[in-house]
């Protein structure tokens, strides 16, 4: 089915400023991309929004991060974990619950959206730490976190557009199948870029779906093997078929074992129970 030209019109053109991420997350990457900022003025802008500092608050003291004595504040939460973990933090924990809908064909969607993009931050993450890549590790998690950021994006704009009484054949599964696999990467590079994130978000959304990589680029090489670790396991809102990880040119440039793959597999698994 070829995806009407009305419809791929219709929602390359939505604004922008559609709601795919939280004010404040925002403002904490931006604070911090311009490295003049305080740590008192990360706490004070976290504690504005009491709701957003406690789900930090929740995420701090999950298994995933949690020490052994448990973070009672957001100062102890930048304190052990550093500024730019907690924002990304922020981040992650804010897309959550941008990640609904009223319609339940789209939020279907989102959530399974949602479950694949968190999983796929998390195994990215894993995969910088055991690949010999740790000074990566925040990069590799914000890119995974974000790749597919396109398609909330175009998710939201069938929202916005199938309200106003437009465009309501996109809510079929398999048009918005086709809406993702041709406007997800354009779409989300455009928001990256247009919310001024760093070039290596935006080029993550952009490529990841290319038929092959640069073999320089390990962040991005990472993602595109989370992305197809996250397809083997089942979380992925792809149609397409999974491939073998052991096949991927992307395992030479990260340089994970058989066993480190099937390591992987568990991480991702276990990301199934994780509610933010």
């Amino acid at each position: 089915m070829a995806l009407s030209l009305t419809i791929k019109r219709l929602l390359s053109n939505q604004p922008a400023e559609l709601l795919v991420f939280h004010p404040v997350a925002m403002k904490l990457q931006e604070m911090l991309a311009e490295e003049n900022f305080t740590i008192e003025e990360v706490i004070r802008l976290i504690n504005d929004d009491p709701s957003l500092a406690t789900q930090i608050l929740k995420m701090a003291n999950s298994s995933y991060y949690g020490g052994r004595a448990r973070v009672e504040t957001i100062k102890d939460a930048v304190v052990r974990l550093g500024a730019q973990q907690v924002s990304n933090l922020a981040l992650a924990v804010s897309q959550a619950s941008l990640h609904a809908s009223d319609n339940p064909v789209l939020d279907r969607f989102m959530t399974d959206l949602w479950h694949h993009s968190h999983a796929c931050a998390v195994g990215c993450r894993w995969v910088a730490e055991h690949a010999g890549m740790r000074h990566l590790t925040e990069q590799a998690y914000m890119s995974g976190l974000l790749h597919d950021v396109g398609k909330l994006y175009l998710l939201k704009a069938v929202e916005r557009l199938t309200k106003n009484g437009v465009a309501t054949v996109a809510l079929e599964g398999e048009m918005m199948l086709e809406i993702f696999a041709e406007l997800h990467a354009e779409q989300g590079a455009r928001i990256l870029r247009h919310w001024s994130l760093p070039e290596l978000y935006c080029s993550v959304a952009a490529d990841h779906h290319l038929a092959s990589c640069a073999p320089d680029n390990q962040v991005l090489a990472i993602v595109r093997l989370v992305n197809a670790a996250c397809r083997e396991a089942g979380l992925s809102l792809s149609s397409e078929p999974a491939v073998p990880l052991t096949t991927l040119p992307e395992l030479a440039v990260v340089g994970l074992s058989d066993l480190e793959c099937a390591e992987l597999a568990v991480v991702l698994e276990d990301t199934r129970g994780d509610e933010l």
